[in-house]
């Protein structure tokens, strides 16, 4: 895992939740759907078909982990994986709990509106929520 650097637009645009064995956890800055971001900590990596066989497997597994985390948290209609890359090059996958009644719905989250931040106390208190929502058995 050597010389990992999140990107720039993914810095910007969250909040460091925690490190699993491959990703870094990351939750969008955005009030309006509960959206976590996997980030697998290895160099240079654009595509799931950059990541090793064994790799592959663990960001599945990660990324059941939070969709598994993000129902049993907010029970939402759908969880939403995706991983577009077209903006940020870097390998991430969205992990993102939707509502039929959410702003978005049914389309796409992307381009819909503008981020709603959350503001620094409330951002610390989700940044804990989600620490402590994931750092349960099955997260490991």
């Amino acid at each position: 895992m050597s010389e990992f650097a999140l990107h720039p637009q993914l810095a910007k645009d969250t909040f460091e939740i925690t490190d699993w064995p491959l990703c870094r956890v990351l939750r969008m800055n955005d009030t309006t759907y509960p959206w976590l971001i996997l980030v697998p900590r290895r160099r240079e990596c654009r595509e799931i078909t950059d990541l090793l066989q064994a790799e592959r497997h663990r960001l599945m597994d990660e990324i059941s982990q939070a969709s598994d985390a993000l129902q049993r948290e907010c029970n939402p209609t759908k969880v939403n994986i995706g991983a577009l890359g077209n903006m940020v090059p870097q390998l991430h996958i969205h992990v993102i709990g939707r509502f039929s009644g959410d702003p978005a719905w049914p389309k796409p989250v992307w381009g819909f509106q503008p981020a709603q931040p959350f503001e620094q106390a409330e951002r610390e208190r989700e940044a804990t929520r989600w620490q402590q929502l994931l750092a349960s058995p099955q997260a490991q």
